[in-house]
């Protein structure tokens, strides 16, 4: 009988079956959004890899939440969640904010375009 109810738990066991268990953090996560039009060759590996450079362990997953294009423009716009925890405290607002506000300026010196 488990007694969490906490999906990154349950997702670990399987019926019949012996897994390794994975830890996962007990804290809260800060997600935050970031816009963009989207640079000439974009791939989303290079992006999550800047992510991951400048924000290091503290981000654990980056999802793109919105696409479209824009057809006056000829562009087209992403929108991506990051989502921010650590394995040993409880992240504030405040430092999240100073760690996506890093994360923007190394995007638009990278040749995004943020919106």
């Amino acid at each position: 009988l488990f007694w969490s109810q906490d999906p990154r738990f349950l997702q670990q066991f399987e019926s019949g079956g012996v897994v390794v268990f994975e830890e996962f953090s007990k804290y809260p996560l800060c997600y935050k959004d970031v816009s963009f039009w989207e640079p000439d060759h974009f791939h989303e590996n290079d992006f999550c890899a800047l992510v991951r450079d400048t924000a290091g362990d503290l981000v654990e997953k980056v999802t793109c939440i919105d696409e479209f294009y824009n057809k006056k423009k000829d562009l087209t716009s992403r929108c991506y969640r990051i989502e921010y925890r650590s394995m040993e405290r409880s992240l504030t607002n405040t430092e999240v904010d100073e760690i996506q506000g890093s994360l923007r300026g190394v995007l638009e010196q990278s040749g995004y375009q943020l919106r």
